[in-house]
């Protein structure tokens, strides 16, 4: 078994199926040595896990667990397109967080993408990131994640 399956089983979860893009795009794309997914929702079997704007509807607890979701959602699309034994490193992460007015706690909403990149990975999930402010995100979900993973 490899460091991410075991990881994972650690952890108590398993990588879902690849889940549907919601227009018109492809979950992840190879190009060269990296993987780049596309936005990635916190579905869970096919539904939203939270709704609405963090700090109001969604609190950042929730949300962090969102982003969680996320990431995890993002990886079954790197598996999906390589597979996960492929993966070097990640190398990068970007979060959106849908936030209501004066909610500015958008980088501890993503550190849920980034704890757990990091508990599969160990250092090959250390990245660089970005945690960004919205006012609106598709279906009304409250975190988007998408990341790059550098990949053999």
């Amino acid at each position: 078994m490899s460091d991410w399956k075991a990881n994972l089983a650690e952890l108590g979860i398993e990588l879902p199926p690849v889940t549907k893009p919601v227009a018109v795009y492809v979950p992840a794309v190879r190009s060269g040595s990296f993987v780049y997914t596309s936005g990635q929702l916190p579905m869970i079997d096919g539904k939203l896990q939270f709704s609405g704007k963090v700090g109001a509807d969604v609190s950042p607890d929730d949300a962090k667990a969102a982003a969680q979701t996320c990431a995890l959602n993002a990886l079954a699309a790197v598996h999906d397109a390589v597979g996960l034994d492929a993966v070097v490193r990640i190398v990068k992460v970007v979060g959106f967080v849908a936030s209501a007015e004066g909610f500015t706690g958008q980088p501890q909403v993503i550190n849920g993408a980034s704890e757990f990149l990091g508990s599969v990975f160990g250092d090959a999930g250390v990245h660089s990131r970005s945690a960004v402010g919205v006012s609106e995100l598709p279906l009304g979900a409250p975190v988007e994640v998408e990341l790059i993973a550098e990949v053999r």
